[in-house]
C-alpha cells in the first residue's frame, strides 16, 4: 500500500554552522490544520534525483509539535543527493517545497517521564531538540515534572555545537535541565567539557547513584518480569553513529541497567 505523500512549503532556511555545512529548515504542511508527531520521530522525504530514480531519506524531526510545522536539522554531505536537495532549497517568495511522509519511529521519550540522560553526536541532536523542546516549551513552563534532564552533545569543535546558544538558555532558566557540549577536538580557548560523550555519561551515573544511595552496578532485574511491569527511575536516548551509539551502551550496560531503560537510534 503506497504512503500517504504530503508536500511540505518551506518557511525559512538557516545556516547555522559554516565549517559543518549545517542547515536549519522550517516547514509548513499544505492543505492540513496539524502535523502531529511525537519528538523524536522522524519524517520521510520523497524526491527524483537527476537519473531519475526516486530516492527517499529519513529525517529526525528537530522540533516539538507546533501546528502544522515542522523543522530539520541537515549537513550537507559532498556528492550526497538529498542532503544537497534539502539544502539548496530557498525560502524566497513562495518558498520551494518537498514531498514528505510520516510520522515515522520509535525513538520517543517514554512515559511517565522520569530522570534521562540525552546523548547525541553531529545531526543527533535533532530528535534530542525536539525532546527537550516538549519538556520545556517556549511558554517557560516545565513539562519533565521536576526530573533531572542532561543533554550531552559531543562534536570535535565548537563550531558545530548546532542550536548552542538556545540550549545554554534553557540551562540558565531550569534548573534541572544540565546542557553538557563536550568536544573531541577543543580549541585551546574552550572551556567547556572535552573528551568523549562516554566519559561524561558514567559520570552522570555514578554521580546520581552517589546522591541518591544507589548500589553500581545496579541489582539485575528478573528476566521474566513482563515488560508492562519494568519500572525505571532513569532512562538513556542516544542518537548518533553506530560507534557512539555502542559506546554508551556498553558503558551503561556496565553499570548494570538494563536494555529497555536504553533507547537509542543509529543513522549509519
Amino acid at each position: 500500500m503506497a504512503r500517504e505523500l504530503l508536500t511540505a512549503r518551506l518557511d525559512r532556511k538557516v545556516c547555522i554552522s559554516e565549517s559543518a555545512q549545517c542547515f536549519h529548515l522550517e516547514f509548513s504542511i499544505d492543505g492540513v490544520k496539524e502535523f502531529p508527531f511525537a519528538p523524536g520521530q522522524f519524517i520521510s522525504a520523497v524526491a527524483v534525483d537527476a537519473a531519475g530514480k526516486q530516492q527517499t531519506r529519513a529525517y529526525s524531526l528537530a522540533s516539538a509539535p507546533h501546528g502544522k510545522q515542522f523543522e530539520l536539522c541537515v549537513n550537507r554531505v559532498k556528492d550526497g543527493f538529498f542532503s544537497n536537495h534539502l539544502a539548496d532549497l530557498s525560502d524566497l517568495d513562495s518558498g520551494d517545497t518537498i514531498q514528505v511522509h510520516g510520522p515515522h519511529g520509535l525513538f520517543t521519550l517514554r512515559e511517565p517521564v522520569t530522570d534521562s540522560i540525552l546523548i547525541a553526536t553531529g545531526t543527533g541532536i535533532a530528535p534530542m531538540r525536539s525532546i527537550v523542546q516538549k519538556l520545556f516549551p517556549a511558554d517557560g513552563s516545565d513539562q519533565s515534572q521536576g526530573k533531572d534532564i542532561w543533554l550531552i552533545y559531543g562534536t570535535r569543535h565548537a563550531s558545530d555545537l548546532y542550536f548552542r546558544e538556545e540550549f545554554e538558555a534553557l540551562a540558565a532558566k531550569h534548573s534541572n535541565f544540565h546542557y553538557l557540549p563536550t568536544l573531541s577536538r577543543a580549541e585551546e580557548n574552550w572551556t567547556g567539557p572535552r573528551g568523549y560523550v562516554q566519559e561524561h555519561v558514567a559520570r552522570i551515573v555514578e554521580e546520581r547513584a552517589a546522591r541518591l544511595g544507589q548500589p553500581l552496578p545496579q541489582p539485575t532485574v528478573d528476566a521474566n518480569t513482563p515488560p508492562a511491569d519494568l519500572k525505571f527511575d532513569i532512562h538513556a536516548y542516544i542518537c548518533g553513529l553506530n560507534r557512539m551509539v555502542s559506546g554508551v551502551r556498553d558503558t551503561l550496560t556496565g553499570f548494570g541497567w538494563n536494555g529497555k531503560q536504553i533507547i537509542y537510534e543509529r543513522y549509519d
